[in-house]
Order: C-alpha cells, then structure tokens, then sequence
C-alpha cells in the first residue's frame, strides 16, 4: 500500500509541474511564423512604431509600415544641433509609451486599445506566467526595455532603449521581434525594471563640446538631480 500511495503522489506532483509549466507558456506566433512576419526597424528610432505595425498584424489589423509612423509621430535625434539640443533629442528620441498606445489606435481606427504597466520601481511579480496571461487573455505584449542594463559579456553597450513586441513565452524564456531573440525572463525583468535614464557615448558628447557650449540651457530639475553639466 505504501508504494501505491507513493506512486499516486507523484502522479500528482506530475500533474502540477505539468499544469505550471502550462501557466507559463502562450505563442501569438510559432518561431517559424514570427520569423515570417516579423517587420525589420522601419526607419531611424523606430523600433516603437515598428512594433505597433506587429501588435496590429497580430490581431488582424493590416497597416502600412509608413502610416504606423506617422500616427505614432516618431521622433528623431538632431545629429547635427549644438550639444544642449542634442541631449535634449537624445531624451526624447524614439517614442514613448503613451506615443504607442495612441499611435495603434490611430492606425487601427479605434478596433485597438493599448495599456501600460511601469515596472519602476520593481514589482513582485512573475514576469513569464504573467505575461503568459495577457497573451491568452487576447493581448500582444511590447516590452520597453534600457538595453544598456544586462548587456552580454564582451558585447558593446547599447546607446538607445528598445520597443520589442513580445510573441511568445515558455519557461524561463520571452521571444521577441526586431531582431528575432530568445531572452531569459531574468534579462528581460532587469530591463523592464530600469529608472528613465540613458548613458550617452563619450565620444558623441566630445565631438560636439565647444569652447561656447552652455549646458545651463537644459534647465529641467531632472537634469539638474542628474548632475549633466558635470
């Protein structure tokens, strides 16, 4: 009796593991079909409105690539401004999420809504059974993520945020559009979880410091706790 006892009990703990594994795993797309209709960046700093163009594609809603970025109204670095605007630019290119939301419901004349959940400071959650859940639910998650946190041993640090559209999640496991990536739900988190700050290059600040150059202009008190005029 003790060993059927003991062999029922696995079975359940079989079960459960079966049933968690299954909490934690929902496909929008298969990799095959993800890699066959992903859309590649768009244009420069696009990669938000290049994901609102996936989010549509994935609930059926067909929409110009060219139509996504106007509506989502991208904004551009001003490569060749004095340093104050080029910081200032660099603040503010890409987009924001509030940018997105309205960007897909523009597109989509209004068959699209969009929400958004900080996760500055970190919340106590579990990111894949989580995410898991708005993709069953109907939803297509975007991950705005500082890709200058967990960057790979020996890779260059990034110089820009990313908008990736989440098509999928399995155990420990988040897969992603632009570029196509696999990324463990640890790497993801620490990205996700990140304050609003964005480390520029060295060398893109020293080629445009000028005997002239007057920082004090950026006169936000963000800047200010920032300490940017050094």
């Amino acid at each position: 009796m003790e060993a059927v006892c003991e062999q029922g009990h696995g079975g359940d703990d079989d079960d459960e593991e079966e049933e968690q594994a299954g909490a934690e795993e929902a496909m929008l797309w298969s990799i095959q079909e993800a890699l066959e209709r992903q859309t590649l960046q768009i244009g420069a700093s696009a990669c938000g409105a290049t994901a609102v163009v996936d989010v549509l594609k994935a609930l059926g809603v067909d929409v110009a690539p060219e139509e996504a970025d106007r509506c989502v109204q991208t904004r551009l670095r001003r490569n060749e401004s004095p340093l104050p605007d080029y910081l200032l630019s660099r603040s503010e290119a890409g987009a924001t999420h509030a940018q997105l939301i309205q960007g897909a419901e523009e597109a989509s004349k209004g068959e699209v809504m969009g929400r958004f959940f900080h996760l500055h400071p970190r919340r106590l959650v579990r990111l894949v059974p989580w995410l898991a859940h708005w993709i069953r639910s109907g939803a297509v998650p975007v991950a705005t993520m500082n890709m200058q946190l967990a960057v790979p041993e020996g890779e260059e640090v990034p110089d820009a945020w990313h908008h990736q559209l989440i098509f999928g999640v399995a155990p420990n496991a988040v897969f992603m559009t632009n570029p196509l990536d696999v990324v463990s739900e640890g790497e993801v988190h620490q990205r996700l979880c990140s304050e609003s700050v964005l480390l520029i290059r060295r060398a893109d600040v020293l080629q445009r410091l000028t005997p002239d150059c007057c920082l004090s202009s950026l006169s936000d008190p963000r800047w200010k706790a920032l300490d940017i005029e050094g």
